[in-house]
């Protein structure tokens, strides 16, 4: 009767044990889920940055062209006086 009794409580602790693991792999699968739904809007967020990067850089580089264009322009416009002060 002793070990009958004994099995019953050992069953009924092996039961918890069971449900407690079957809560915990519930919960580690919710986790990665989590950790790659993370992941994602990670990646979606990375993505935005560099397509708003490269826009910018192509702003900075025409801009910067336009600006060598009017260095250009005002190294001309110096010429252009000093040949006319030379003039006939």
């Amino acid at each position: 009767a002793k070990l009958k009794q004994e099995n019953a409580v050992l069953q009924v602790q092996l039961k918890h044990y069971k449900t407690e693991n079957d809560a915990l792999k519930s919960g580690q699968s919710a986790g990665l889920a989590t950790v790659k739904q993370n992941a994602e809007v990670a990646l979606q967020n990375l993505l935005t940055v560099i397509t708003n990067s490269q826009s910018s850089i192509k702003q900075l580089v025409s801009g910067a062209e336009s600006l060598q264009l009017v260095a250009e322009l005002l190294k001309s416009i110096d010429r252009i006086s000093e040949i006319s002060e030379d003039g006939p």
